[in-house]
């Protein structure tokens, strides 16, 4: 076994980043469940109403679900 120390600064910064991380993954994933889904055919009347969506990208982000 081997033993590592690490300055309590430094175990603090880690831990806080590894649980920052996993609370974004788990908002990510509670906001996907809220996203309700659109039919081909709702999807075709929104469309029709307002255009189809432009190509640009604003803000890319994936997420694991």
């Amino acid at each position: 076994m081997v033993n590592i120390t690490i300055p309590k600064k430094e175990l603090k910064s880690v831990v806080k980043e590894s649980v920052r991380e996993v609370l974004n993954q788990e908002l990510m994933r509670f906001r996907a469940l809220l996203l309700s889904s659109v039919s081909r055919k709702e999807q075709k009347d929104i469309e029709k109403r307002y255009g189809k969506p432009s190509r640009k990208v604003v803000k890319t982000i994936e997420a694991e679900i």
